[in-house]
């Protein structure tokens, strides 16, 4: 008997190996994050295949963002392919969510939403891990896209394969090794028709910006750029863990403000900024507007300091220095 598709299977094998990476508990419900989308059809597919023969629980999360018209009606279809493509009353739940405008962009407010849903339905289910099918192409186009931003290493470092959504509930990407050619590709060979999103095409977004750039950088500079991009990413991922980890530990020391300068200069300036963002984002300056300048501005308290100061950090958030002390709070 032929084996399946070669897209197929190499689907399969992604999802197999990060199942088998995640150790995760016999009969555990495993839940994929599907739009109707090629990448995440794929994804549905091939975990509906390898979750059961792992002792898994499988089922789907549809986020409509009702952003478009019919909305509902295309993630409707969504769930119904995803009841196509996962064992036999498998639970495919169809969530609308609302999305609230903010200074961070539509693509990031829609992604919180999307974020928060996933987490919602996670915990009311009991999930152990929601999946979702980002691909090679999509990391490629996370580090263009810090580049183009000037950002650190650890936007650079792109998608992780898991990390914490929320509670115990990991949120995995299995699909980081494939394309999309091989979603689509994975798709048409099960028979399964994807939804065309015509936000891919929107150039107001962007990611469909980085898209288009990658295809032109890669006819300039030659095949293979979107794979070394994504190699670059896993690479950058290790020093930006080890630098975490000393931020960390550095943190757990630093005891409470105001803070010594001699002791912050003994750190290297890589972790002081990993401080600064973390305990600007306690006090509550948002991630979102909290740019690198800002950090380099609080650390030059410590570096180069000539009597500047206060600073004012997004959300009402102040850094300074008084002699040898640094501060940084939240003012009423």
């Amino acid at each position: 008997m032929p084996g399946p598709a070669p897209a197929v299977a190499a689907a399969r094998v992604a999802v197999r190996r990060w199942v088998d990476r995640a150790g995760l508990g016999p009969d555990a419900l495993v839940l994929v994050a599907c739009s109707g989308g090629a990448d995440s059809l794929a994804l549905a597919a091939a975990t509906g295949f390898e979750g059961p023969r792992r002792g898994l629980r499988v089922g789907a999360v549809v986020v409509d963002h009702d952003l478009q018209p019919g909305s509902a009606e295309v993630a409707q279809v969504a769930a119904d392919r995803c009841r196509s493509l996962l064992p036999a009353g498998a639970s495919v739940e169809v969530t609308r969510v609302g999305v609230r405008a903010t200074s961070a962009g539509p693509e990031a407010d829609a992604r919180e939403a999307r974020y928060a849903a996933l987490a919602f339905w996670a915990d009311r289910l009991g999930a152990a891990a929601v999946l979702l099918g980002h691909t090679r192409d999509d990391q490629a186009e996370q580090v263009l896209l810090g580049l183009a931003r000037g950002s650190g290493a650890r936007s650079l470092a792109g998608m992780p394969d898991h990390r914490v959504l929320t509670g115990d509930v990991v949120l995995g990407r299995p699909l980081l090794g494939l394309t999309r050619v091989q979603t689509a590709a994975c798709c048409d060979a099960l028979g399964v028709t994807p939804f065309a999103d015509p936000h891919n095409q929107d150039e107001h977004f962007a990611r469909v910006r980085a898209r288009r750039a990658l295809t032109e950088l890669d006819s300039v500079l030659g095949p293979g750029l979107v794979a070394n991009l994504a190699r670059s990413a896993d690479l950058l991922r290790g020093d930006a863990d080890a630098l975490d980890d000393l931020a960390e530990q550095a943190y757990r020391e630093m005891g409470d403000q105001p803070w010594d300068v001699h002791a912050l200069r003994r750190l290297a300036p890589a972790v002081r900024t990993r401080l600064w963002r973390r305990l600007a984002r306690e006090a509550g300056s948002p991630g979102t507007d909290l740019s690198s300048e800002h950090l380099l501005a609080v650390d030059a308290l410590v570096s180069d300091w000539s009597g500047q100061g206060p600073l004012h950090l997004p959300g009402g958030v102040r850094a300074g220095r008084a002699g040898d002390r640094v501060w940084l709070r939240r003012e009423a």
